[in-house]
């Protein structure tokens, strides 16, 4: 027995390490390695019995962000705490408050759950940056719409006013996925004065990073991508029921498709120039009773190393780890295309833009699908891609019949020819009319050369 297990020993600890992998790797985006959101306690103020404190609510994901319905916040008191007021927020339930006869605390409940406030709430109970109904933007896209704050004064503390930090944080944002650290003491928050010329410090600080798991957010996909080429009349679709299989009508606010995703993005490869190639990206709304706002995409291809042009939305590119092809974001401009409006009768909703990229003459080629995307990402979700064998390739005899035209070249040798032709009939005798029709093909030609731009 001692020898089956002294054999079994290494295997289960390699099994055990694997599985500890997978988990950090869940929980650990490469396109976005340090994206969280981070929760903040600040004590500015003490009471006789509690404090109060402003809750910062920071989402530093570059893509991701937080939809409607929005954030909801939840905590354990380490001691017998309760809510005496708020405003920006409020607790979802008063609880039980029997024992506070003479005061009309705000929650006492021993676990409350904060959500934030309307846009519509009445200005007495809102504060800076907050009520916005749980919506966040990502870093990266909306800077000043990334955070919330509420103030919250606390109570029953007794004798023990400096308080202990609250236990067992828990962020919906808005559902599960995400997982809070222990609120930990740090050094005091320090804010600006006067123009800058004075600091101010709060008392004492608490902070907490939350992180983000596809795994404990259990979702099934939201998005699927679909592939096509102009030198392939193939179209790859998205793989069936990439979204899982189940029926699909107005009663399940769904379009019948083959990959029953909420959302669509296409990649098109629409044109080789000499020094540039184009793409045209097509995202596609499936629900017949959603929009999307504030929607983003990702994309990953090593052909943002180089520069890149999106005529209809706006973009950036990331950082990343660990990856050598670059990752660009995209989203939508604002009073234009923002908005991805839902499917209607006869059409789905989409928004879709053309993007010039330069080329890279070292790797740039439309040989074993470098063309199209390694990875995408629709609001922080990733996207179903089909498998690399049913990508559209290039033909085999194409190689040479798709290498681009020299503009410049083709230009001259039509400007030769006209100026000859011009020449000869000046010493043939023609008349002027004649002349003038020649010159007129000139501007003609040039307008309609397809590979001018």
């Amino acid at each position: 027995m001692e020898l089956i297990f002294s054999y079994l020993h290494p295997f289960t600890l390699a099994f055990a390490l694997l599985i500890a992998m997978g988990g950090l790797a869940d929980c650990y985006d490469p396109l976005d390695p340090y994206g969280n959101i981070t929760v903040t306690f600040d004590i500015h103020q003490w009471t006789n019995d509690g404090y109060v404190a402003r809750v910062t609510i920071q989402n530093y994901h570059q893509y991701r962000h937080v939809d409607q319905p929005g954030w909801k916040i939840g905590w354990t008191w380490a001691d017998n705490e309760i809510i005496l007021s708020m405003s920006g927020a409020f607790a979802t339930e008063q609880g039980n408050c029997s024992d506070f006869k003479f005061q009309s605390p705000h929650s006492c409940e021993k676990d409350p759950v904060i959500v934030d406030l309307g846009p519509d709430a009445s200005p007495q109970n809102m504060t800076d940056a907050c009520c916005r109904g749980g919506l966040l933007s990502s870093y990266t896209i909306n800077p000043a719409n990334s955070f919330s704050f509420f103030e919250v004064t606390v109570g029953n503390l007794g004798m023990n006013a400096s308080g202990h930090a609250p236990r067992n944080l828990t962020l919906w944002a808005p559902g599960p996925g995400y997982t809070c650290g222990l609120l930990e003491d740090v050094d005091p928050t320090v804010s600006l004065e006067i123009g800058g010329r004075r600091q101010v410090q709060v008392f004492r600080t608490w902070k907490s990073t939350c992180t983000y798991s596809t795994f404990l957010a259990n979702k099934t996909p939201v998005c699927c991508v679909s592939l096509s080429t102009f030198y392939n009349p193939k179209v790859t679709p998205c793989p069936v029921c990439s979204c899982g299989c189940r029926d699909a009508d107005k009663s399940t606010a769904l379009c019948i498709s083959d990959h029953m995703c909420p959302v669509r993005v296409h990649w098109h490869v629409q044109n080789n120039y000499v020094g540039h190639w184009r793409v045209k990206v097509t995202v596609s709304n499936y629900n017949y009773k959603r929009n999307y706002s504030n929607w983003n995409v990702v994309v990953q291809h090593p052909g943002f190393s180089q520069k890149a042009t999106a005529y209809s939305f706006n973009s950036s590119v990331l950082p990343s780890a660990g990856f050598s092809e670059k990752v660009a974001l995209f989203w939508g401009i604002s009073y234009n295309n923002e908005e991805l409006l839902q499917a209607g009768e006869n059409q789905v909703g989409s928004v879709t833009t053309q993007i010039l990229l330069e080329k890279d003459s070292e790797s740039f080629t439309l040989s074993n699908g470098w063309a199209l995307p390694r990875r995408v990402y629709f609001n922080g979700e990733n996207c179903e891609m089909p498998l690399p064998d049913t990508f559209p390739m290039l033909p085999n005899a194409a190689s040479s019949s798709l290498k681009p035209v020299n503009n410049c070249f083709f230009i001259l040798q039509i400007l030769f020819f006209l100026t000859f032709t011009s020449q000869l009939i000046n010493l043939l005798g023609f008349d002027k009319q004649l002349n003038k029709f020649c010159l007129s093909l000139q501007p003609h030609f040039l307008i309609h050369n397809p590979l001018s731009f």
